[in-house]
């Protein structure tokens, strides 16, 4: 669900945080409009905008974990972490993390990936919230749900694609939260 639709409906904040967002044509292949949140990050109000909206909807759902999704998940995650008295869980592309990991490999529309984390980062029976930038065929997001063995509350996106999720608004029966659609 967009945050427009849960109660943020004409909250100014997330026009800002929208045009904060670059758009970069035909990056990093023709025909895609790449959501470039570095923008985003430099403007200190709408980052913390960004982050304060996704802290007041978690603040109160006893979440215990907060999971990044590499790398721009890192960006969000930790803020959000700390805020609510949660661990942050980073969740790796292969082979960044030392020590023993476990992983969870997912299809592209160009191939497949795979998500690694730390044995015994997540326990069973934690309440986790999984945090990325964009989210559009859900993907990755999937595949961050499976990893975890935890109780995934809600994945958090600041950017979705309408026309990729339409119809399902859910991953692995768990709800989706987006903060503003793309810019074009």
């Amino acid at each position: 669900m967009f945050a427009s639709e849960d109660g943020l409906k004409g909250d100014p904040r997330l026009q800002a945080i929208s045009e904060a967002i670059r758009v970069v044509p035909h990056f990093p292949k023709p025909g895609i409009m790449f959501q470039d949140i570095t923008t985003l990050l430099l403007d200190h109000k709408a980052f913390k905008d960004t982050v304060d909206i996704f802290i007041d909807r978690y603040r109160d759902m006893s979440i215990s974990v907060v999971a990044g999704v590499e790398a721009r998940g890192f960006m969000f995650g930790p803020s959000i972490a700390l805020a609510i008295g949660a661990k942050f869980v980073p969740l790796r592309k292969p082979k960044k993390l030392p020590g023993e990991v476990i992983s969870e490999d997912y299809e592209l529309e160009y191939g497949t990936d795979r998500l690694e984390m730390h044995v015994g980062a997540v326990q069973s029976g934690e309440r986790a919230v999984v945090v990325d930038d964009l989210v559009a065929t859900g993907g990755t997001l999937s595949a961050a749900i499976k990893l975890l063995g935890a109780e995934v509350v809600e994945c958090a996106c600041v950017i979705g694609v309408p026309e990729m999720i339409k119809g399902y608004c859910r991953l692995n029966g768990k709800p989706l939260y987006i903060l503003v659609e793309p810019r074009r």
